[in-house]
C-alpha cells in the first residue's frame, strides 16, 4: 500500500493510496469524528484532542493536533461543499500554524479497486507560492504514517 504524492501543477498536489477495505469504511474514517482522531495524527507523538466533523454540504470541521511531548499545537478548520457518501467529498480547508494558510480546496474520491479502495485526494491552492509553503511545512511527511494507522483501524 504505497502512498503516491505528485505535484500535478504549480498549485495542485495529488495523493493516491490503496486501502484493503471497502469505500464505505475508508470514507467513514475520513468523516466520522469518532474515527478521525484514531488515525489522522501525522508522525508518532501527536494526538488530536479536538475533532469536530459535520460531513454534509454546508457542514464544517475543526481538528486540533497537539505534540504530546512539547504541548505544541496547531489546528485546521473548513467547510464541506459536496458530500457524496461513500464515494466523494469536496471541502475547503484552512490551517492555523499559528498563522492562517491560504484556503486549500480538497477533493477526495474513494473508488472500488479489486477487493479494496483507491483513495485520491487532490489539493488545490490559489498560487504556486502557497503550494510551496504548504509542502515546506512537511505535511506530506506524516501522511503515510497516518494512512498506516487508518488501514489498521478499518480492518
Amino acid at each position: 500500500m504505497t502512498l503516491e504524492i505528485t505535484r500535478t501543477s504549480p498549485t495542485t498536489l495529488r495523493v493516491s493510496r490503496f486501502f484493503a477495505a471497502p469505500p464505505a469504511r475508508v470514507y467513514a474514517a475520513h468523516t466520522d469524528p469518532a474515527l478521525i482522531p484514531k488515525w489522522l495524527l501525522g508522525p508518532d507523538g501527536w494526538s488530536m484532542p479536538e475533532c469536530l466533523s459535520d460531513a454534509r454540504p454546508g457542514g464544517s470541521f475543526r481538528f486540533v493536533w497537539r505534540k504530546d511531548a512539547t504541548g505544541h499545537s496547531f489546528y485546521a478548520t473548513g467547510e464541506y461543499i459536496t458530500v457524496e457518501a461513500p464515494h466523494r467529498m469536496l471541502h475547503v480547508e484552512r490551517m492555523f500554524l499559528p498563522d492562517q494558510t491560504p484556503e486549500n480546496m480538497v477533493e477526495t474520491t474513494f473508488t472500488p479497486e479489486g477487493t479494496g479502495t483507491r483513495m485520491i485526494m487532490t489539493m488545490s491552492v490559489p498560487d504556486a507560492a502557497a503550494m510551496d509553503a504548504m509542502v515546506a511545512t512537511g505535511m506530506t511527511d506524516g501522511m503515510e504514517t497516518s494512512y498506516v494507522r487508518l488501514e489498521e483501524s478499518i480492518r
